[in-house]
């Protein structure tokens, strides 16, 4: 094997190692946006969700606004509650 043709598989592993490398950290910022986008998802969802069960509830019962204004703080803390535990275990994964 020639000088020439040594450098040239050097070279290519260098150019491959270097890719993948640059690959990852590309994915690595996708994964985190994403990961941001679900809590964040999450959060909302649950406020939204306890909201119109209260406005569903106070409109059958009629006790206007005090089921909303309880079911919204219900939504609030699940959506934290679920923030907490996603986080958790994405700690945990990495």
């Amino acid at each position: 094997m020639t000088k020439s043709e040594d450098f040239k598989t050097r070279l290519k592993i260098a150019k491959s190692k270097n890719q993948k490398k640059y690959l990852s950290e590309g994915e690595k910022r996708g994964s985190f946006m994403g990961n941001a986008f679900k809590l964040g998802t999450e959060l909302v969802a649950a406020v939204g969700v306890g909201t119109i069960i209260g406005f569903i509830l106070d409109s059958w019962f009629g006790t206007k606004p005090w089921l909303i204004i309880i079911f919204f703080f219900l939504g609030a803390a699940a959506g934290m509650l679920n923030v907490f535990r996603t986080a958790n275990r994405m700690q945990k994964e990495d």
